[in-house]
């Protein structure tokens, strides 16, 4: 498994002498080595509780999401940080570590079977350049307001990416590889809460700013696609105009997920050379998940994944993503957020302003 799995559930269980312990075993009692099988057993028996809990969380979440026609995010976060409690001791803690990184992974790799080049292609040259500016520069506009309030160049990285890509899943991947800090699990979550608020608020309002502007079904849908941060938003924005509206803002918004894909290596690659400036023995992680995102979308480019195969991996890649979206929730806390003030919600309303101002000088005058 993953060493930041390992450190950090190491970390948290320093308040017990061991899980035998738990079990009514004195603690360091020897135990004799264990087979490979046995591993696997030890480390399924560590990890079920918590992964259980983030899964049935998960669950609950999307049946309300299901119901009430909300964003499943934001339902997923909220039930999460009420069961916080669960992270604070005991053995649902290796779980919810486990559940918030490596499930996480998956997720965001599976993404990947989205995606085609003939989609992205197929937009011409406008839409295509229109985001990539716009993504390039919401990052840099959030790295840069963000030190200008006294937050850290980390955070603006993070939420800069969430607006610009694609809403809670880009924040999700790109905090995977930015420094890990202190600080570093509520600012996700902060992220994935005021991303998804914000999306839902477009959805809401843009149809209407596009129609007052009065744009045609084909601009509108380059607008809705190139702004609104979560997929789900956008589809429900784009098809409330029309059917060709619906499939334009799909197509662009699909190609800003694409986007996740060079921006997190390039962040990646970034942090990595700055660790090995500070310290010359420090280890390069290759982010595999997003290895496994290329490979995705290179396989069903080339039409090697059937449409059933493509379905199952975009339905297991959304309840991965809940479900590590529930085990962050619970490892953060109310009183956590609470005393972030307003400088991080202030940022992520400036990047959503942007993103939407350039967008729409784009559609409008290129």
């Amino acid at each position: 498994m993953s060493s930041d799995l390992d450190t950090d559930t190491a970390s948290v269980h320093a308040i017990f002498q061991s899980y035998d312990g738990m079990e009514g075993l004195a603690a360091g009692s020897s135990a004799p080595a264990l087979t490979q099988s046995g591993k696997w057993q030890a480390f399924f028996q560590r990890t079920y509780p918590g992964l259980l809990v983030a899964a049935t969380i998960a669950l609950a979440a999307t049946w309300l999401s299901q119901q009430y026609r909300s964003p499943v995010m934001l339902f997923a976060l909220l039930f999460g940080m009420t069961f916080h409690f669960l992270y604070e001791e005991g053995r649902c803690v290796a779980g919810i570590e486990f559940a918030s990184k490596a499930v996480l992974r998956v997720g965001v790799a599976l993404l990947g079977a989205r995606i085609t080049a003939h989609q992205i292609l197929e937009l011409g040259a406008m839409p295509i350049a229109t985001v990539i500016a716009a993504i390039v520069s919401t990052i840099a506009l959030g790295a840069f307001v963000a030190q200008r309030f006294g937050l850290s160049r980390s955070f603006g990285v993070l939420s800069g990416g969430a607006v610009g890509i694609c809403g809670a899943s880009a924040a999700l991947a790109i905090a995977s590889v930015l420094p890990r800090t202190s600080e570093s699990e509520r600012d996700t979550i902060l992220t994935v809460v005021t991303v998804t608020l914000l999306s839902t608020i477009a959805m809401i309002t843009y149809p209407l700013f596009v129609t007052a502007l009065g744009f045609d079904h084909v601009h509108a849908g380059i607008f809705l696609g190139g702004t609104i941060h979560d997929v789900a938003q956008v589809v429900g924005a784009g098809y409330s105009i029309s059917p060709e509206t619906g499939d334009v803002a799909t197509y662009v918004k699909l190609l800003r997920v694409s986007m996740l894909l060079p921006v997190v290596f390039t962040i990646a690659f970034i942090v990595s050379r700055r660790a090995k400036a500070g310290q010359n023995s420090a280890k390069v992680n290759l982010p595999f998940f997003l290895v496994g995102f290329a490979a995705l979308v290179m396989a069903n480019s080339l039409g090697l994944l059937p449409k059933v195969a493509t379905d199952a991996a975009n339905d297991l890649s959304r309840w991965c993503l809940v479900t590590a979206i529930a085990a962050l929730g619970m490892k953060t806390s109310f009183k956590d957020l609470a005393a972030v003030g307003w400088k991080p919600i202030a940022v992520m309303v400036l990047e959503t302003a942007w993103i939407a101002a350039l967008t729409v000088v784009a559609v409008r005058f290129i």
